[in-house]
Formats: C-alpha cells, structure tokens, sequence
C-alpha cells in the first residue's frame, strides 16, 4: 500500500476539519453523527476515524482551529491600534463581528460546548482564556499608561464585556434580526471607557 504524503494527510485533516466544523455548525453536536461528517467530507467513515478518535475528538480540533485563527486575527488587529482606547474599541468591534460571521460557531459553544460536565478546566476552556486574556493585557497596558481607574477590577470588565456582547448577540440569534456590528460595538466601546476611564465622572 502506497504511503500518503505529509502535506496529503494534512489536506484530508483539512478536509475533514472543515466538513465538521459545517455539520456541527447546522445541526448542533449532540445531533451530529461521524457518518455525517464523513459523507459532507465525500469519504468512508472508517477514514475519519483513521484521522480522529471520536466525534469529541473532532468537536476540539474544530474548536482549536477556530480558536487559534480568531486569536491570531484578534491579536494582530488589536497591535496596530496605537491608543489604548483604539486598542479597545478594535477589541469590541472584532467581537461583535465575530458573532457575525461565525453565528453558528457560536451558538454552538454557547448553548452546548460550554454546558459540557468536563468544560470547566478543559483545553476548550483554556482557549476561551486566552481569547480573553487579550483583554486582561490591554487594561493592564491601559493603567500602566494612567488611562485607567486603579479602582476598577478587570475581571468585572471583561465579564461585563464578553457578556454583555454575548447577551446582545444571542438576543439578535433568536429574533433572527441582523446586529448592526458598527452601531453596537460603538455603544459598548464608549460605555466601557465612560466606565473604566481616569477621566470618568466620580
């Protein structure tokens, strides 16, 4: 039997990434099946098996590939943003955004990936950290550089940050109503740096 190339299997990895990631997206995972995954992928699902052990197996690597492209983007925007409001309202905006092109992603993390027994300290969990943690860093840059309060706690911002998008976003999901990304990532951006500013009101 002929040996597959490195970069031949990387396709197929590909391939079966991206074939999962769409059965996943529409039919949530519970409902989901290997054999769904693999007749989307035009392949036997004994060969996604050769490549994943589980459908779990191939939830996480949809999620670390996920993960690991909007971390990038998100980290690569936020440094060419020179201020630190820029830097904030880039995170915002990038946010929102996301809950738009990746709708279906999304909802999927929130309504059963996050409900899982074991996400509490799972590899999922880790990258959700450290997709927040971009925000940890630029308030951290942001009271080194006296643009914030010193008696404002950064977990509580990045609750209400992520929440409240969150809590915006999925309001839009369930109506079906588009989120004007421009309108709701401006009115956020300026409500965090009313709130957290040295400049605020006491």
């Amino acid at each position: 039997m002929p040996r597959i190339s490195a970069e031949r299997m990387q396709d197929r990895e590909d391939s079966l990434l991206a074939a999962a990631r769409e059965v996943f997206a529409c039919k949530g995972y519970e409902a989901a099946a290997v054999s769904d995954v693999a007749r989307v992928a035009g392949v036997s699902d004994g060969l996604v098996y050769r490549y994943f052990g589980s459908k779990r197996d191939l939830l996480l690597a949809v999620l670390d590939s996920f993960y690991s492209r909007i971390i990038d983007d998100l980290e690569r925007a936020v440094s060419l943003s020179a201020s630190f409001e820029q830097r904030v309202a880039t995170l915002v905006h990038k946010h929102v955004e996301r809950f738009v092109d990746d709708m279906a992603l999304c909802r999927l993390f929130i309504v059963e990936v996050r409900n899982f027994d074991e996400y509490v300290g799972s590899e999922t969990h880790e990258l959700n950290r450290r997709y927040t943690s971009i925000l940890m860093r630029i308030l951290a840059d942001g009271r080194a550089e006296g643009r914030v309060a010193g008696d404002i706690d950064d977990r509580l911002v990045r609750d209400m940050m992520f929440g409240g998008i969150e809590h915006v976003a999925w309001r839009h999901i369930l109506a079906g109503h588009p989120i004007d990304v421009e309108r709701v990532a401006g009115q956020i951006t300026r409500l965090l740096l009313g709130g957290i500013s040295t400049s605020r009101a006491s």
